[in-house]
């Protein structure tokens, strides 16, 4: 379907006036809130290292750090493009696929309180409670949309999985700063919406048309809910029990997939969806750092560092590209 095509940054830009103003912030990519997301989850698995593996603590925290200011800078620039471009930004929101990294602006904003939780934990409280709040109003009008006007099956894109999936983020966070009533919903929430789009997911990826090249590695989000579904259940169950064991195995069989996946994925011309690889790659590190600390075995080590080392290395390579992009101009290019 040509709505779901991609431009040269990675996803379909908004058409809007011809002046140079308009060449650069109007077509700034909504999808560039997938960089903090990818960054705090790198921060996340070396703070998991940290405790597993004795790696040095303060990497995760300068990487967190990192994930906030980015944040903070990227808002920042979408506010200003929001009141100067508003027609750009109401065509993201209105797009079958850019609309969907709206929800990566609170999953940014759940990290970010984890980053202060063990330094500010009122400020963390306050922060989670917004990004809560915000993710379950994205994820609610997601569904409203999609009731309101059906899509075609080639616009059901794993990008999708970011607004209504990302609710099992929450507990993650949520339960460290007392708030179990919440977390629970938020799983809940989270786990039933999962558990409804997947099927259709894997329905539209192996029966319907290819996914365009660009679009490719979104596939690599797919491993992203039972990772962070795995450890969602450890929060919630006081410890990575056999439930949380049998849902990562799942997400264990994804990542095998994607891995014979990875030399086609990775051929699809560089774009801002390049960074669907960050974030589940990092969640997964994650969850295998906290089972093998439940379950360990003297073999974990080596593989655990260099599963540690292959996240850090996805996340350098494209945030290297992702600079280049910039530094050329092409990320702000508009469509076509």
């Amino acid at each position: 379907m040509s709505s779901v095509s991609m431009p040269s940054q990675g996803m379909p830009q908004a058409t809007v006036p011809s002046t140079a103003h308009a060449a650069g912030l109007a077509h700034l990519p909504l999808p560039l809130f997938a960089v903090p997301m990818g960054v705090g989850g790198l921060g996340l698995a070396w703070r998991e290292a940290g405790r597993v593996l004795g790696a040095p603590g303060a990497v995760g925290e300068a990487l967190l750090g990192l994930s906030v200011v980015l944040w903070v800078v990227i808002l920042a620039l979408h506010a200003v493009r929001l009141v100067r471009h508003p027609e750009a930004v109401a065509a993201d929101l209105k797009h079958p696929v850019r609309s969907a990294f709206a929800g990566a602006v609170t999953i940014g904003l759940m990290i970010a309180s984890a980053a202060l939780l063990p330094h500010a934990l009122g400020l963390a409280r306050a922060v989670w409670i917004v990004a809560v709040l915000g993710h379950l109003a994205i994820a609610a009008w997601t569904v409203r949309d999609l009731l309101v006007s059906p899509r075609e099956p080639a616009a059901l894109t794993p990008p999708l999985l970011i607004p209504l999936v990302g609710n099992i983020l929450a507990p993650l966070f949520g339960m460290k700063m007392g708030f179990e009533t919440a977390s629970l919903l938020m799983f809940g929430l989270g786990t039933a919406l999962w558990l409804f789009l997947q099927p259709l997911l894997f329905l539209r990826l192996m029966t319907g048309a290819p996914l365009p090249p660009k679009l490719r590695p979104t596939i690599v989000i797919l491993l992203a809910p039972p990772a962070v579904g795995a450890l969602a259940l450890a929060q919630l169950t006081g410890g990575f029990g056999p439930v949380s064991l049998a849902v990562f195995g799942f997400a264990g069989f994804v990542a095998l997939v994607i891995a014979l996946l990875a030399r086609d994925l990775v051929r699809a011309p560089f774009a801002l969806s390049a960074w669907a690889w960050t974030f589940p790659v990092a969640a997964f590190t994650v969850a295998a750092l906290a089972a093998s600390h439940a379950y360990p075995a003297v073999w974990h080590a080596p593989l655990l560092w260099a599963l540690l080392a292959l996240t850090t290395v996805i996340v350098g390579l494209v945030s290297v590209r992702t600079a280049k992009l910039a530094a050329s101009g092409a990320l702000l290019a508009p469509e076509g």
